[in-house]
């Protein structure tokens, strides 16, 4: 039986860090804020937003919503992003994305300050990821990856690592970020020969394929760490991960469940990037 990697420990551990920081600047006279702005009323945003302002009070971070029309203009949002962006009070700024067609978002991300880009997508941020500097953010689930097996002392050094897949969002930060940690990491995606033979090699898995368990122990061999940041509804209406979890749990040494393991972990990462940002103003 594989251990459970869960999040809750992680999430836990990282708030009692993050509360620290929050009274530490507090007496220096600095309040951590979050800027929030969102475009519209999907369900998916208003649930995510629900989540990180109901961490934010749980952790003593103020936060501030600019709230947008479906229909808004590209100027008007630029407006709303260069206020917000100009405003000292506010140390992190969330934009939810995608954004609706008629918005040029790529615009949107390059106006976005990287000191400020608390969820990783700037290419300032892209570049400390990538050059392992403190340039901007790292995306958040990516990183909450790294608390997670930073938190069971899963030691990287040397271990043979496969990331399944290669976005920007998690994929390709998440290889970055294993490399800092002296992995030797190979990325794999649907354009790989053999995929299962190469992740069977690993001894440290990372999936975000973006299907329901397209992972299974076809893939996996006894002793490897995965880490599934997968989050999909199956076919009974129920989340599940990238992993097929019934199948790999038998199989592997340890295995983050979904929902209870990444996921989890995202939001304590994105407010403690606010605070980050707030520190990072005393320098």
């Amino acid at each position: 039986m594989a251990k459970q990697l869960l999040g809750k420990e992680v999430t836990a551990a990282l708030n009692e860090r993050i509360k620290a920081d929050v009274a530490g600047l507090a007496e220096k006279g600095i309040q951590p804020r979050l800027g929030i702005i969102r475009v519209g009323e999907r369900p998916d945003d208003v649930s995510y937003e629900r989540g990180a302002t109901k961490r934010c009070e749980t952790l003593g971070v103020e936060y501030e919503k600019f709230l947008l029309p479906a229909d808004v203009t590209q100027e008007e949002l630029m407006a709303t992003l260069e206020k917000v962006n100009n405003d000292d009070k506010i140390h992190g700024i969330l934009i939810f994305r995608p954004l609706p067609k008629h918005l040029d978002e790529a615009a949107v991300i390059k106006a976005l300050k990287p000191e400020k880009d608390v969820d990783g997508i700037t290419d300032g941020s892209m570049v400390g990821v990538f050059a392992g500097t403190k340039q901007g953010f790292p995306p958040c689930t990516p990183q909450a990856c790294m608390e997670i097996l930073d938190h069971y002392g899963i030691d990287c050094k040397g271990k043979k690592a496969v990331v399944v897949g290669r976005s920007l969002v998690v994929g390709k930060p998440a290889a970055m970020m294993l490399l800092q940690r002296h992995a030797t990491v190979t990325i794999c995606h649907t354009r790989t020969v053999d995929m299962p033979s190469v992740v069977k090699e690993a001894e440290l898995v990372i999936v975000a394929a973006g299907r329901a368990g397209v992972v299974d122990d076809r893939y996996l061999s006894p002793g490897q760490i995965v880490v599934d940041v997968g989050i999909n509804v199956n076919e009974e209406g129920k989340l599940c991960g990238d992993v097929d979890y019934a199948k790999a749990e038998p199989v592997v040494e340890a295995i983050t469940p979904v929902p209870g393991g990444v996921g989890s972990v995202t939001t304590s990462v994105l407010v403690g990037h606010v605070v980050e940002a707030a520190k990072r103003t005393l320098e």
